[in-house]
């Protein structure tokens, strides 16, 4: 019996090939790049505790896991909008949302 070995895909190139799994990704770059861009700008007691969610045309939305970082981020949301259209990742608007552990 005889077994033809195709040689493995690294995960890169399997996304590439899947049009769902490539824009999923493409998704997860922007999200990412964003990030980013505000996280220095971040206090650095959140730094670690913000997460990006998904980017959509006009909006992004980011992940904080208690109240009192929302708020935090609430406050500065002019300067993240603002870092981002600097950057060229231009939004409408951030959302914040809270996320129990």
């Amino acid at each position: 019996m005889t077994f033809s070995t195709k040689p493995a895909l690294t995960l890169q190139q399997a996304v590439a090939q899947a049009p769902l799994l490539a824009r999923l990704g493409q998704l997860a770059a922007e999200s990412g790049a964003r990030l980013s861009i505000i996280q220095p700008l971040l206090p650095p007691a959140l730094r670690g505790t913000v997460k990006p969610g998904a980017p959509e045309p006009d909006a992004w939305t980011l992940l904080v896991p208690h109240n009192a970082a929302a708020a935090k981020l609430r406050q500065m949301l002019p300067t993240l909008v603002s870092a981002l259209a600097d950057a060229g990742h231009p939004v409408g608007a951030i959302r914040i949302k809270v996320i129990k552990p």
